[in-house]
C-alpha cells in the first residue's frame, strides 16, 4: 500500500534530499497515459490504444522505478460501487472512470472522465480561533481553526476556510464578535462553544502539530449548532482512523 501524502511532501520542493528522507520517503513513479509516442503527439488517439503503446514503450525500456497503472473493469454501476468501497485499502481516495474510446483532452474538460471519490472522513471539533479572510471576505471572519478534546484540554487539529454558505458566515462573523476572548493580532480566541462537522480526504501522523496528526483538505461539512461542545469528538478518535492509512 501506498505511504501517505506526507511523505511525498517531504520530498517536494528539496534540492537535495537526503540518505534518510530517501530511505524514510521512497517515491515511485505510476504511469497512467502517454501522449506522446515516436515523437507523435498522440493525445486525440482513444484511451485504450494510448494505454496499449505505454504498455509497449515500459516493457522495452523496463526500470524499476515506473510502471504501469493497473486498470480496473466492471460491468455494472454495481460492481463500481463495490471498487469504490475498496479505495481506502489501497491508500486511494476513490477512482477515476474513464471512457475507454477517450481523447486527451486539455483543462477541465468533462464527459469522458469522471472521478468518484469515497465520502470524506469526518469529525466533530470546536471553534476555538477565527482571523479575518482576504479579498472579498477581509472584513469578515472566515478562517477557522478547530480543536478536539483531549482529556479536559481543547488541542488544534486542523484549519478550514470553507463549507458555510453566505448567511451562516454572516451568523458566524456576528456570533464571533460578540464571543472574543482575546485577540493575538488578526486572531480571534472564542468561546469554545460552536461545534463544526469537519471533513478531509486523509489523516496521517504529523511532529509538526501539536495534535501529532496532520488531515488533508479539511472544510466545514456542516454547523452542528444541535450539539454542545462537551460532545466534539477527541484526539483519540482521529488517532483511531490513522488504522484506515
Amino acid at each position: 500500500m501506498p505511504l501517505s501524502f506526507n511523505h511525498l511532501q517531504k520530498r517536494l520542493g528539496r534540492k537535495k534530499v537526503s540518505k534518510t528522507v530517501l530511505a524514510e520517503s521512497p517515491v515511485h513513479f505510476i504511469a497512467y497515459d502517454l501522449l506522446e509516442y515516436g515523437g507523435q503527439d498522440i493525445r486525440e488517439q482513444p484511451l485504450g490504444d494510448r494505454k496499449a503503446l505505454l504498455s509497449t514503450l515500459l516493457a522495452a525500456h523496463p526500470t524499476a522505478q515506473i510502471h504501469n497503472s493497473s486498470t480496473l473493469s466492471f460491468a455494472s454501476f454495481a460492481e463500481l460501487i463495490q471498487l469504490r468501497k475498496t479505495s481506502r485499502q489501497h491508500g486511494a481516495e476513490g477512482l477515476v472512470v474513464k471512457a475507454i474510446d477517450s481523447p486527451y483532452l486539455v483543462g477541465r474538460k468533462r464527459g469522458y472522465w469522471w472521478k468518484y471519490k469515497v465520502d470524506p472522513m469526518s469529525l466533530d471539533a470546536v471553534l476555538i480561533y477565527a482571523q479575518a479572510g482576504s479579498g472579498k471576505r477581509a472584513n469578515l471572519f472566515t478562517d477557522y481553526t478547530f480543536a478536539l478534546w483531549q482529556g479536559e484540554a481543547l488541542v488544534p487539529f486542523a484549519k478550514a476556510y470553507s463549507g458555510l454558505d453566505n448567511a451562516e458566515i454572516d451568523e458566524l462573523d456576528k456570533w464571533i464578535r460578540r464571543h472574543t476572548i482575546e485577540r493575538f493580532g488578526p486572531v480571534r480566541s472564542v468561546e469554545p462553544i460552536q461545534v463544526f462537522e469537519i471533513g478531509f480526504e486523509g489523516i496521517a501522523e504529523s511532529n509538526r502539530h501539536k495534535s501529532g496528526i496532520s488531515v488533508r483538505f479539511p472544510r466545514i461539512l456542516r454547523w452542528r449548532k444541535d450539539k454542545p461542545a462537551a460532545e466534539a469528538d477527541t484526539l483519540e478518535a482521529a488517532k483511531a482512523l490513522l488504522a484506515m492509512f
